[in-house]
C-alpha cells in the first residue's frame, strides 16, 4: 500500500480504543462463566453465531450494502478465520486451564505481534523506536498493575498459556491483513457481519462432531447471560467498533486495546465490586498511558 495512513490518534479514534477495550475486557469474564455450563467449541459458535445474527440485523435496519466480489468475500473468510475462529476457540480452550485474569495479562501481548506483522507486511507500520518503546512500556505497566503474584500461574499449565499467546498472533494477522478492507470501500458494519457469518460456518462442524451439543445439559440463567453479552456486547459491538477504530488509527493502534484489558478489569473492580484501588495499580496505569502516548507519537514529538 502506496497511500499514507495516518497514525497520530484524534479524540475519535481514543473514544474506539476505550470502548473496545471495555467491551472486549468483559469477555474474560463472560467466558469463565459460561465455561461452567458449555464445552468450548459450542460456546465460541453461540458467541460469533448470536452475535452474527444480531449484526445481520442490524445492518438490514441500516440498509448496508454487502460486497459480492469473490476476492472480499474470501477476505471476510480470512478474517473469520484469524480474527474469530481460531483466536475465540484458543481463547476459550486456555480459559480452561487457567484464570481469566492470567489470560488477560498474556492477551495484552497482541501489540508484540501486531508491531511485527505490520513492519513485515507493509509499508506505511513499519516499526519505530516510538512503537518499541510504547509496546514495552505497555507490558511493563500491565505487569506492574497486576502484581508478581497474577505471574505465579505462568508456572503451571503450559497449554493453556501458549493457547492464548497463539491466539494473540492470530490477532495481529487479522488486524495487519484488514487494513485493506479500507481500500476496498467496505464499510464497518459489513466487515464486522461478513467475518462472523464465516466463523459461524467454520465451527458449526466442530460443534457436531466433538462437542455434540444435543448431549449437554442445557445450562443455567447464568450461563445464558453470560452467552449473551460475550455475543452481543463483546463480540458484535466491539467488532463494529474495531473496524472503524482500524480503517482510522491503523493496525499498530488498534491492537492497543488488548494493553487496556487489565486496567478496565481493574477500574471494574473498584467501582462495582468495591475492590480497593492500590499503588501499583495507579503506577501501571501511568506506564501504560505513557507506552500509549510514545506508541502514537505524541510522547516523543518535537514541535
Amino acid at each position: 500500500m502506496n497511500r499514507a495512513m495516518k497514525h497520530r490518534m484524534n479524540f475519535q479514534d481514543w473514544s474506539l480504543l476505550l470502548a473496545c477495550s471495555f467491551l472486549w475486557g468483559g469477555s474474560f469474564f463472560f467466558v469463565e462463566v459460561a465455561l461452567r455450563g458449555l464445552p468450548p467449541f459450542t460456546l465460541v459458535f453461540l458467541r460469533v453465531g448470536l452475535a452474527a445474527i444480531a449484526l445481520l440485523f442490524a445492518a438490514k435496519i441500516l440498509r448496508i450494502q454487502f460486497p459480492k466480489s469473490k476476492t472480499i468475500l474470501l477476505a471476510f473468510i480470512f478474517v473469520g478465520l484469524t480474527n474469530n475462529a481460531i483466536p475465540f476457540t484458543l481463547i476459550t480452550l486456555g480459559q480452561t486451564q487457567i484464570s481469566s485474569g492470567l489470560a488477560s495479562i498474556l492477551n495484552a501481548t497482541m501489540p508484540i505481534w501486531t508491531v511485527i506483522i505490520a513492519h513485515l507486511w507493509t509499508s506505511d507500520e513499519k516499526l519505530t523506536l516510538n512503537r518499541g518503546v510504547g509496546v514495552a512500556l505497555g507490558l511493563l505497566g500491565v505487569g506492574v498493575m497486576m502484581g508478581l503474584d497474577a505471574f505465579e500461574e505462568l508456572n503451571g499449565t503450559l497449554l493453556g498459556q501458549f493457547a492464548i499467546l497463539g491466539a494473540t498472533f492470530s490477532y495481529g494477522i487479522a488486524a495487519v491483513f484488514a487494513r485493506r478492507f479500507k481500500d476496498w470501500g467496505v464499510p464497518s458494519m459489513a466487515i464486522a457481519t461478513g467475518q462472523l457469518c464465516s466463523s459461524s460456518v467454520m465451527m458449526l462442524p466442530l460443534v457436531l462432531i466433538i462437542d455434540q451439543p444435543w448431549t449437554i445439559p442445557l445450562p443455567g440463567l447464568d450461563v445464558w447471560a453470560a452467552i449473551f453479552g460475550i455475543a452481543l456486547l463483546s463480540t458484535a459491538l466491539t467488532y463494529y467498533l474495531y473496524f472503524k477504530f482500524l480503517e482510522s488509527a491503523g493496525a499498530t493502534n488498534v491492537s492497543l486495546v488488548t494493553l487496556l484489558v487489565p486496567v478496565n478489569a481493574i477500574i471494574l473492580g473498584v467501582f462495582v465490586l468495591g475492590e480497593s484501588l492500590e499503588l501499583k495499580h495507579l503506577i501501571g496505569m501511568s506506564i501504560i498511558a505513557l507506552g500509549l502516548l510514545a506508541i502514537d507519537g505524541r510522547l516523543f514529538r518535537k514541535n
